[in-house]
C-alpha cells in the first residue's frame, strides 16, 4: 500500500469537478490541519496468521483456510504476511512450510516472513522453513526491552545486546533477511533503545520494529518514537535501513497510532484482519486500508475488503461486533426516523451517490453493500414507507399506519421475518396476497 512499494495499492484518481445540479462536495475540517502525506513508501504487513491467531478467543484455523486468507491478502495488494512461529510446534512448522510453498506455487506476491525470539534454536526453524520451501523468508527476531520486562527476567543491556548480534548474525548467516522487533519499545528508554537499534543495524538488521506490545502509545508518543528512530539512524548513517510500526489497542488507539507513525516516516504499518490478537488485538487491517483510502494516500477494493474481513472471522470462529466500521452488520444500518428520512429525500432526488452518504463517512455502495433502514421504536413512518419501497411493496397508509404502530410497542427494531408477517397479516386482512400487490 504505497506509492512506489513493490505491491503497491492503486493509488486514488483525482478528484474529478462535480456538474451543477448535483449535490454539493462536504465540507472537510480534517484537512484544515490534516495530517500530511507520507513522503516515503509504505505497506502493509498482515499479522492474521500469528499474532492474530494469538488471541485466547479465536480458533487456529485449518491449513486450507489459512491458504485462502493469503489468496485474500495477495487480492488486496498487502505486501508481506507473518506465516507463524515455526518452532512453536512440529504442527506449526509443517504448517509454515505448507504456506510458504503456496505463496510459490499460486505466484503471490507477499513477501513471507516468521517471528522469532533471539534464540538460535527458533531462527533454526525459520531458516529450515526458507530451505524446504524455497520461497525467501524474513526472521521479524525480537527481544523484550522496557526497563520492566528487563528486571522481570533478570535481563540487563549487556546481555540483550549480546543476544542481538548473536542472533541477527546467525540469521544473516543462514541466508535470512532480518526485522529486528524490540518488544515494549514504547516503554523503553531511550539510550538502550538508540543502543540496540545499532547493534541490529550492525549485526545486518534491514528493519527495526517498533513494538506498542501493550497498547501504551498515543498518536503523540507514536510520532516522537517514529521520528527518534529515524534519527537514530540517520546519526549511523543507516540509509538503508526500514522502520515498522506494530501495535496493539488496548487504548483503542492502535488504528490512529499506525496513521500517525506513517506520517512520521515509517515504511511499514502492521495489523489483523478484524483487529484481533493478544488481549483486546492488534489494529484492525481493514480499518487501516479503509482509512489510508479516505486520507488520499492509496486504493483498495472496499469489497474485497469486506470480503476478507467476513472470510478470516469464519476462519477464526470470531464475531464480528455489529458495530465494527465497515465490516460490522450496523454499519450502514438505521431504523431512526430522522436518519431514515434524510436517506429517503436523497434517494427521492435520484441521488444514490447522496443516499449512500447524507448520514455515513464511508460508501456503503463502493464497500459491495447498501443503505439499510429498519423499523423500529424509534422510527417515523419515512421507514417504514423506505422500507416497503425497497421491497417493491405498495404503501397504502393503513399498511404504514400498522407497521408503525407494532414497531413503537417493540423494544429494538422489527426483524425482517417480523414485518414480513405483519405485511402478510395486513393483506390477509385485506383479501390479498403481496403477490397481487
Amino acid at each position: 500500500m504505497s506509492r512506489a512499494s513493490q505491491h503497491p495499492l492503486k493509488r486514488p484518481a483525482p478528484k474529478k469537478k462535480r456538474s451543477a445540479g448535483l449535490p454539493p462536495t462536504p465540507f472537510d475540517w480534517n484537512q484544515a490541519e490534516g495530517l500530511r502525506p507520507p513522503r516515503q513508501p509504505f505497506d502493509l504487513f498482515d499479522e492474521t496468521l500469528r499474532d492474530g491467531i494469538q488471541s485466547p478467543s479465536v480458533v487456529d484455523p485449518p491449513l486450507s483456510a489459512k491458504r485462502d486468507l493469503l489468496e485474500h491478502m495477495a487480492g488486496l495488494g498487502i505486501a508481506a504476511v507473518d506465516l507463524g512461529q515455526p518452532w512453536a510446534s512440529a504442527r506449526a512448522l509443517s504448517e509454515t512450510v505448507a504456506l510458504a510453498r503456496h505463496l510459490s506455487l499460486r505466484k503471490l506476491p507477499l513477501e513471507a516472513a516468521c517471528a522469532a525470539r533471539t534464540t538460535q534454536e527458533d531462527l533454526q526453524a525459520v531458516a529450515e522453513v526458507a530451505q524446504r520451501s524455497g520461497r525467501a523468508i524474513t526472521a521479524y527476531c525480537f527481544v523484550g526491552s522496557s526497563p520492566i520486562r528487563q528486571w522481570v527476567e533478570g535481563w540487563d543491556l549487556k546481555l540483550l545486546l549480546k543476544r542481538t548480534e548473536a542472533a541477527i548474525r546467525f540469521a544473516r548467516a543462514e541466508g535470512l533477511s532480518v526485522a529486528f522487533t524490540t518488544e515494549d519499545t514504547t516503554r523503553s528508554a531511550p539510550e538502550q533503545l538508540e543502543a540496540l537499534f545499532g547493534c541490529a543495524v550492525e549485526a545486518g538488521a534491514q528493519r527495526l520494529v517498533l513494538c506498542d506490545t501493550v497498547g501504551h502509545a498515543t498518536p503523540d508518543g507514536t510520532r516522537a518514537l517514529v521520528r527518534f528512530t529515524k534519527a537514530c539512524l540517520r546519526k549511523r548513517g543507516a540509509k538503508g535501513v526500514k522502520i515498522d510500526w506494530h501495535g496493539h489497542n488496548d487504548r483503542g488507539m492502535a488504528e490512529a497510532n499506525a496513521i500517525f507513525a506513517l506520517e512520521a516516516g515509517a515504511h511499514r504499518i502492521h495489523g489483523c484482519a478484524n483487529g484481533i490478537g493478544e488481549r483486546v488485538g492488534n489494529a484492525a487491517i481493514e480499518i487501516l486500508a479503509l482509512n489510508l483510502q479516505l486520507l488520499g494516500w492509496s486504493h483498495v477494493d472496499l469489497k474485497r475488503l469486506v470480503d476478507y474481513a467476513t472470510a478470516a472471522a469464519l476462519a477464526t470462529g470470531f464475531e464480528i461486533p455489529p458495530n465494527a466500521p465497515l465490516v460490522g452488520r450496523d454499519a450502514f444500518r438505521t431504523a431512526t426516523g430522522v436518519h431514515a428520512a434524510a436517506i429517503a429525500k436523497a434517494r427521492a432526488r435520484g441521488s444514490h451517490w447522496l443516499a449512500d452518504r447524507i448520514y455515513s463517512a464511508v460508501s456503503a455502495g463502493e464497500s459491495g453493500r447498501e443503505q439499510e433502514v429498519g423499523v423500529g421504536p424509534l422510527s417515523g413512518m419515512s421507514n417504514v414507507r423506505y422500507w416497503l419501497s425497497m421491497r417493491g411493496l405498495p404503501a397504502p397508509e393503513s399498511l404504514c399506519k400498522e407497521l408503525l404502530v407494532k414497531a413503537k410497542a417493540s423494544h429494538a427494531p422489527l426483524s425482517d421475518d417480523e414485518l414480513w408477517r405483519a405485511v402478510d397479516g395486513h393483506l390477509s386482512r385485506k383479501g390479498r396476497s403481496r403477490r397481487a400487490g
